[in-house]
This record gives C-alpha cells, structure tokens and sequence, in this order.
C-alpha cells in the first residue's frame, strides 16, 4: 500500500512539475509550458485527381484599408487558422486610418498634413488623385509570409458603390498604384493590363438580388471577370454557381476579414472560408493555372460548392466507401469512413439525412441487388442541385 502512495505521489508531482519550466535567464521565474505550445490547426484534405489541395482566402483587408490588424497579424492567423495560401486585397479606395496615421506621425510630415483622397468609393477622388504606397500592405504581408510558409499572392480590392458596379478583387497583381481611375471600369482594365485575374466580390452585398447591373454587363461583356465569390463570409449565393459554370469562372469563398478570424470564426468552433485550391504545388504559378482552368472549390460553414464533378472527385476522395459485411439475405452493410476535417451529408431517398462527422465513420444497410445511391447534400453544385453519387458493390 506505501507504494502505491509513493507512486501517486510522484506522479502528481511528476505532472505539477511538467507544467512548468525553469526560465534559462532568472532562476526565480518558472514558466508555464501551455502558454509556450501554440500550435496551427491542421486542415488535412485529400489529394484530387493527382492534385493538392491548397486551403486559400483570396479576400483579406488590413489597417492599411479599413481592416482592424496589420500584415504581420494577418499572416499569424492565417498560419495558426491552417491556410497554406492568402491573397491581401486592401481596397484601393478606403483607406480609414491614413488619418490617424498622419496624425500619429505629426513630428515626421509637414503641420497640417491631411489625407487625399482616402474615401472615394462613393464619390470620385480629385485631380491629386492617391498619395499612398498601395503596394505596402503587399510587401510586409510577404516579408511576414516567409518564415511560415504562407504563398502570398498580391492584389487589391476595387470598391465602388455596391448597387451601382460593385466590388472586385484584383489578383496577381505588380503595381498597385497604378489601378485607379475614376471610371471603375478603366480600374479594372488598368488591372487586367498588369495580367490580373479579376474576381467579382459579393454579389449580392446591399442589393436586393444577383442580377447584372448595367455595369457588370459590361465588365462580364468585356470578358474583364475571371472568379466570382459564391461565400464571402456568412453569405452563400446558389445562384452563383449556375453563373461561374455558364461564364466559366472559377468559384470562391473569402472571409473579407476585416476584424479577427477568433472573433468571426473561431469563438463559434467553425473553420473559416476557404477557397480550395486543386494544383500541382502553392507556387504563385501553379496557383494561378489552377484559377485559370476552375480547380477550385468553395467552403464555409460545412458547405461545399463548385462545378458538380470536382465535388464528386472531392468527396470519393475523401470518403472510404467499402462493402463489411452481407447476411443471409444479400442485405449488405456499408461502411463510410471520412479521413478529412470536412463535414459530409449524405441523403438518401426516403431516409433520413446522415452526417460523417470529420476522421469518423458510418453504416449504412443496402439491400440486396440495390445500387447504393445518395446525394451530397452539403455539397451545392447549383442553384439547387447537390451531387449523387451510385456507388455499385
């Protein structure tokens, strides 16, 4: 019995000990070990069709826009929340806190120094046009980038009335600076000249419905439109996605982060948006061919949604569909095992709804001579269609 307590009692002291560490400098300060562990959260995905996939938000904003944190900050985030690519796209038109940073820096400009042209997305900017660097944000998100391995892709947000043009993401873009213009539609030719892919925010932000507006007919008729965000943040529009496969746009799903991913995403338990990028490795270039051919997919919230064959490649990639066993009768039992931190509903005629919960399993009973048939019904390959899958066995 005195050994059983000895043991217990090291065994505790063991793991009191185990929380601490002696500081290598002050040999009065203990450190607390859980405080020195932060760790990344690991989005494991399958590979598709001889492709990786690459977890991607191609919509960020920092204080150099009218985000509330800096590049550094953005990259951190993006790092620990499990992403392996981001695109910072502040707007070329808000910038809130030139202002502020003007007045904090009062010793270095000259007395009386206001910001020019830093609110023009309702209402044209003046002759002096942007005095701002817009590629800054771009170079220290880079900077920041390197030692964890994030793929920065450059760009820039060109936002005009909502109800009137529209919002765009300019991608893969070389010089910021030189994107403006009046005319939102020159905008978006200047950026097009740079051989940036132009992606159509939002479309149904503040408006009452998706339906063109005379300008985007014009960008569209222009064929100046690449991607088209079927999620940005908690907006979903199915409609979209009839549109990306009529216009052959690739698809997305953005945060357009302007606070904090804890905040928006992280308190409630959920992943945040991510567009999925299908490519042969997170060079700027592989990317950029994946987004020129439609590899991608769009998540957020447990939804899936994209062109209806890559969902289905997607989800037999992901899912262990095998045969465990057949009784007397031929009736057989199926089991699914889903080896991704992807959620899956599966609906099958008649029955109910069944989820696969990430790195879980279910089973299911077939009938005999019965083709195991089901949708996805998480997963959105239209306005409202979900993929079927026949399994035969």
């Amino acid at each position: 019995m005195k050994r059983i307590f000895t043991f217990i009692a090291l065994v505790v002291a063991g793991s009191a000990t185990a929380q601490y560490y002696q500081d290598s400098a002050n040999v009065d300060m203990l450190r607390h070990v859980a405080a020195e562990t932060m760790q990344r959260s690991e989005i494991i995905l399958p590979q598709v069709n001889g492709y990786n996939v690459y977890k991607a938000d191609l919509h960020i904003h920092t204080i150099f826009s009218d985000g509330q944190t800096s590049p550094e900050y953005r990259v951190r985030e993006a790092y620990f929340d499990g992403l392996d690519v981001m695109a910072v796209t502040d707007h070329v038109e808000v910038r809130n806190y030139e202002g502020k940073m003007l007045s904090f820096l009062k010793g270095y400009v000259p007395e009386g120094t206001k910001a020019i042209n830093n609110r023009i997305h309702y209402k044209a900017g003046d002759a002096r046009g942007i005095f701002a660097d817009l590629n800054w944000s771009v170079e220290l998100t880079k900077a920041a980038a390197v030692e964890y391995g994030i793929t920065v892709i450059p760009g820039t947000e060109i936002t005009r009335d909502p109800r009137i043009y529209g919002h765009y993401n300019a991608l893969f873009t070389t010089d910021n600076n030189k994107i403006y213009d009046v005319d939102p539609l020159v905008s978006l030719r200047n950026a097009r000249k740079q051989g940036a892919l132009i992606m159509h925010n939002h479309p149904g932000w503040r408006r009452e419905s998706i339906e063109y507006l005379d300008f985007e007919k014009k960008a569209y008729g222009e064929k100046l439109i690449d991607g088209i965000e079927v999620m940005n943040e908690r907006e979903f529009y199915p409609k979209v996605i009839d549109r990306a496969r009529d216009k052959s746009l690739f698809v997305s799903s953005n945060t357009d982060i302007h606070s904090t991913t804890a905040m928006e995403y992280r308190l409630s338990g959920q992943h945040r948006n991510m567009t999925l990028i299908l490519a042969k490795d997170k060079s700027l270039q592989s990317l950029r061919e994946a987004l020129e051919a439609h590899r991608t997919l769009a998540y957020a919230f447990g939804t899936l949604a994209g062109e209806e064959q890559l969902l289905k490649d997607f989800f037999l990639a992901s899912v262990k569909i095998e045969k465990i066993y057949v009784n007397k009768k031929g009736s057989r039992v199926i089991r699914l095992t889903n080896m991704s931190s992807l959620p899956y509903r599966i609906c099958m005629s008649g029955k109910n709804p069944l989820d696969i919960k990430p790195f879980s399993a279910i089973q299911v009973n077939v009938a005999k001579d019965e083709t195991f048939v089901f949708e996805v019904c998480n997963m959105w390959s239209g306005t409202s269609r979900h993929p079927k899958i026949d399994i035969k066995l």
